[in-house]
């Protein structure tokens, strides 16, 4: 089964494959969410841009979400207050609800009909041990200026211990939302090339050379929205996040729906929102998280997900099984900005931590302001050259330990190589006194 959000078939639009050499302001490497809102932004500012997809448009991740937008990311703040301070957290949550109204101004601007539907969203648990850390969670979240709510009913089929309240969070359909901002950009002279690999990426003086099978493409910005960086070095992501996969089913319960978006506030997580289908309300059921890489069978991902289903709504009907995979950033930050600090004009955002609905909005905005030389005050906060020690220890062993197939761990095992025939301006894994060390060699050396 495919997902819901690709469910639907788009005529709108037919995008071709790049076949010829392109010369641009700013390539944008993906289209999905990420890439094609800062196509957005970017055309709107009167700049060329070009955007390439190996595939079709958010056909990946974005196209398998349960695409709630919300600023509310699990019990977070009482993390980012601990670990960051007060001020760090208070600028991380409202440079997300920012995201909330620039989706709703760029859906309001060009007449988008994407379902978008404003709903509370709440972290919720049944375990009565829990509260004392909701409510933790609940006077941090006043404490930095945000108005949330314990509560102790909602309109899930169950009863609750208690949780915690956003109201004014949003939700709604994130293949048409998408299709609008593509449509914008081709209204605004941008270009947009689909089942186009990208296999190499230059720097020659001030010029980037983006190379695909078809064509060339040149231009003075690149952003890198692939998800996952696809380049190495000098970045290292590879070191810094890994992916964790989750899944989810729609259901036709059979039933009149409640309001509102939910999650657990721990494991086992399950997730909960209402979507359109075919003129009626299904429910979105997503949970059981997994490190990718990690065995994980039917009975223990589709399985589970149905039969707690069943518990709740016996007659339900299941219609769409999907699954994703999501950039984990260590300390649980996504990396916004630069893609390394010596490399100019060339940015990355990821690691968005399953979040991605609001936190693509966030990056795009920094790094468009960042090329129209604006400043945003949110960009300390994702700074994606950051090199202070991991916060999250327990999951860099995890990490390891877990993730027996990741690329991470692939890396190191596949290192074969010296220091000297690594080439300037390039990076690599090398042995040294039986360690395996990255590093990267600038153009100086």
């Amino acid at each position: 089964m495919n997902s819901l959000w690709l469910s639907e078939n788009f005529k709108n639009i037919n995008f071709e494959k790049l076949e010829s050499d392109n010369s641009t302001d700013v390539c944008i490497i993906g289209a999905g969410i990420f890439g094609l809102t800062c196509g957005y932004y970017l055309a709107k500012s009167g700049l060329k841009v070009t955007i390439v997809d190996k595939s079709d448009i958010s056909r990946k991740t974005t196209g398998h979400t349960t695409a709630k937008i919300t600023s509310q990311h699990g019990l977070f703040y009482t993390y980012l207050i601990d670990t960051y301070g007060e001020q760090f957290a208070k600028d991380y949550l409202f440079a997300n609800q920012e995201a909330i109204e620039n989706i709703k101004n760029i859906i309001d601007i060009e007449n988008i009909n994407c379902d978008f539907k404003y709903q509370s969203n709440f972290v919720y648990t049944t375990d009565k041990s829990e509260i004392n850390k909701i409510k933790k969670e609940v006077d941090n979240v006043n404490s930095i200026g945000f108005p949330a709510n314990f509560v102790t009913k909602t309109g899930l089929p169950f009863n609750i211990a208690g949780g915690i309240q956003f109201k004014n969070q949003a939700q709604f359909n994130p293949l048409k939302y998408v299709y609008g901002l593509a449509n914008s950009i081709l209204n605004n002279n941008g270009k947009i090339f689909t089942n186009t690999t990208v296999f190499d990426i230059k720097n020659e003086s001030d010029t980037f050379i983006t190379y695909t099978p078809g064509g060339n493409i040149q231009s003075k910005y690149i952003i890198l929205a692939s998800h996952y960086p696809f380049i190495n070095f000098p970045g290292m992501y590879f070191l810094k996040m890994y992916q964790s996969s989750s899944y989810v089913i729609g259901i036709d319960t059979k039933k009149t729906l409640f309001n509102g978006m939910y999650i657990t506030s721990s494991d086992p997580t399950y997730s909960f929102r209402v979507a359109n289908y075919n003129g009626k309300e299904i429910l979105l059921l997503g949970g059981c998280n997994h490190k990718t890489g990690t065995p994980a069978n039917y009975n223990e991902t589709y399985g589970l997900l149905e039969n707690y289903a069943k518990s709740l709504y016996p007659n339900c009907e299941v219609l769409f099984r999907w699954s994703t995979r999501d950039c984990i950033s260590l300390d649980k930050i996504p990396y916004i900005g630069p893609f390394s600090s010596t490399i100019n004009n060339f940015y990355v955002g990821t690691g968005f931590n399953k979040w991605g609905m609001t936190s693509s909005n966030v990056a795009a905005n920094i790094i468009c302001d960042t090329i129209l030389g604006k400043t945003n005050k949110y960009d300390y906060v994702f700074d994606s050259t950051r090199v202070n020690p991991i916060k999250n220890r327990t999951e860099i062993k995890n990490m390891i330990s877990e993730s027996v197939n990741s690329i991470a761990i692939k890396k190191f095992k596949d290192s074969n190589i010296s220091f000297d025939s690594i080439s300037n301006n390039s990076g690599g894994i090398i042995d040294i006194n039986n360690q395996k060390i990255g590093i990267y060699k600038d153009t100086s050396r």
